[in-house]
């Protein structure tokens, strides 16, 4: 088959085709390159100066020591589904698109892991051992699609990392492209934990600006025994709220246990898979338990002793798989079904203590009365991380500006009441500015040089994660003229 002919004027473009052997691993006209101006944060966009497709570590390698030999800003990119803007090209960087490189790598069902390439999707991990008996515990609502590589930079989470934990908690090793084009591993393949430094703690959630993961080596979990699913109605949330932290003080750890409003509700009810909510409900809570089969109908009991507590009009237990499932399919697409009911939506990622929860929905409420948008809330109730949904039009003069306003008001109310601003979908360009909220300017510039260490010309992925114009760079100075001063 005839190669086509790389029609650019861009003396590097020409280079990076070359590096790629290949016409057909490189896009840098502009029509091709408008899919790539975003990801799920699509208030801001940027087009990149090109993408290219590796297929294995060696070429990303190549590309990467072409940029930093030429001063290229340049950044990773997985299946472009997260939510902060973290793969939004800010300075024309070249995008090196890791979908190409989606192999499961190896299986070791002994030791409990398995290899995968950056590229592979999440969902594809689980379903490729499901019928050893084994699966892959991460499970954000966007598995079916999101890549293992991108989970890795955001240090994704889920509906089951209430019982499982985050990303990072199932990591046992990287390979790693470092921003000067050199391939190294840290962790290693059986090893749960290794001596030094927790770099592996570090690059998971460091956001693609340490560096380009290319390989991964994950946990992997034996099934559960047995897993039992409820559905719980409110009449209010608040409610809804106590039952959460009172499951918890039961001493009940439940697999998951999330919860969604009634603008939720009306969301997930328009869409794709709906399964009858109430229209009038205020709140739902979706809760499971899972484990060895001994026990797990004396906490389920337990649940709905609580549940009925705290005036539950309506608590069910699925009768069977199929039913579990329609429920799961029902609240994973809650974040896309907010497109069934609003032009665009704003969702952001706010941690707080469980107990806060009933004070903290109530000041969401007063936002969204005060800047006339409407707020969905769907988050995994379990462990505090809230999603509000701030659902507003862009095409409506102003609307854009309010949402984005409302939204770093949850923020800090969440920062307010103890909490952080975000849980698993990271900070990216979209909540840079509220890192203010939980870090001191010098707490940020520590953290800013230890990404000077891997990444000294931030040429990798610049312009994400910390504050924009920030004080860091006057805070060094001050530092290093009181140390001048204090020196005899």
């Amino acid at each position: 088959m005839k190669k086509k002919k790389i029609r650019s004027n861009d003396a590097h473009i020409l280079a990076l085709a070359a590096l790629m052997e290949g016409s057909g691993s490189i896009l840098y006209e502009e029509a091709d390159l408008l899919a790539y101006d975003c990801d799920g944060f699509t208030v801001h966009r940027k087009l990149p100066r090109a993408v290219v497709f590796p297929k294995d570590a060696e070429e990303v390698a190549k590309v990467v020591r072409y940029c930093a030999k030429h001063n290229l800003p340049f950044l990773a990119r997985g299946a472009g589904t997260g939510l902060s803007g973290g793969a939004i090209p800010l300075n024309n960087e070249v995008i090196i698109s890791l979908v190409r490189m989606k192999r499961l790598v190896s299986v070791d069902l002994e030791n409990r892991q398995a290899v995968v390439e950056p590229g592979f999707i999440n969902l594809k991990l689980t379903n490729s051992i499901a019928d050893k008996g084994y699966y892959y515990a991460p499970d954000p609502s966007s598995q079916y699609c999101c890549t293992i590589g991108g989970n890795v930079a955001e240090n994704a989470g889920g509906a089951h990392c209430l019982k499982y934990g985050v990303t990072t908690n199932h990591i046992l090793a990287l390979e790693v492209v470092l921003p000067n084009g050199e391939i190294i591993t840290i962790g290693g393949e059986g090893i749960l934990d290794t001596p030094g430094y927790d770099l592996l703690g570090l690059l998971t959630g460091s956001e693609g600006t340490l560096g380009i993961v290319t390989k991964i080596t994950v946990r992997i979990l034996k099934n559960p025994e047995a897993k039992q699913t409820v559905l719980a109605y409110f009449d209010h949330v608040s409610d809804g709220s106590q039952a959460v932290s009172d499951i918890i003080s039961a001493g009940i750890v439940p697999a998951a246990l999330e919860m969604m409003d009634k603008i939720a509700i009306e969301g997930v009810e328009a869409a794709a898979f709906p399964v009858g909510h109430p229209k009038d409900i205020e709140a739902v809570l979706l809760i499971e338990v899972d484990g060895i089969s001994a026990g797990i109908e004396e906490q389920i009991e337990e649940i709905l002793a609580v549940c009925r507590r705290h005036h539950v009009r309506e608590v069910k237990v699925a009768k069977d798989e199929q039913e579990r499932a329609s429920w799961w399919a029902n609240r994973k697409t809650g974040f896309g079904a907010m497109g069934a009911i609003s032009p665009d939506y704003l969702v952001q990622d706010g941690v707080i203590p469980r107990s806060k929860l009933p004070e903290v929905l109530e000041r969401i409420n007063e936002i969204s009365k005060r800047y006339e948008l409407r707020i969905a809330n769907i988050f995994h109730a379990g462990d505090g991380n809230l999603h509000p949904l701030i659902l507003f039009d862009m095409a409506k003069l102003g609307e854009t500006d309010r949402a984005l306003k409302a939204g770093s008001e949850c923020l800090q109310v969440c920062a307010d009441v103890g909490g952080t601003i975000t849980g698993e979908h990271g900070v990216g360009i979209e909540k840079k500015e509220e890192m203010k909220f939980v870090f001191t300017d010098e707490e940020i510039l520590a953290q800013t040089n230890i990404r000077e260490v891997f990444n000294p010309e931030n040429l990798l992925n610049a312009g994400k994660l910390f504050p924009s114009p920030s004080r860091c760079a006057e805070v060094k100075r001050d530092l290093k003229d009181k140390q001048t001063v204090a020196r005899p």
